[in-house]
């Protein structure tokens, strides 16, 4: 299981799910996760929207398998909810 999370430099909510990934990483081992800093690549939350097929608002924006989950929030819930996270 491949999870990108697209984010910018500085951001708590970029840093809080790159967290809640490397702790993942290290209760599972089908998990897997990339940290793409959007500056440094150039993409911009435009790129994303043409990916996602919505307006993109907020950083990160986190995929789990190509699926599109959302933000930091909506990443964690998601963990809890289908990863075993805090369990």
């Amino acid at each position: 299981m491949l999870t990108v999370i697209f984010g910018r430099p500085g951001c708590p909510f970029c840093v809080r799910a790159v967290q809640i990934a490397k702790q993942l990483s290290s209760k599972r081992d089908d998990f897997e996760y990339r940290y793409v800093d959007m500056q440094e690549e150039g993409i911009t939350k435009a790129d994303l929207e043409k990916t996602i097929g919505k307006p993109v608002m907020t950083v990160p924006q986190i995929f789990v398998d190509e699926l599109h989950v959302g933000g930091c929030t909506e990443f964690e819930a998601h963990a809890k909810e289908h990863l075993g996270l805090y369990a």
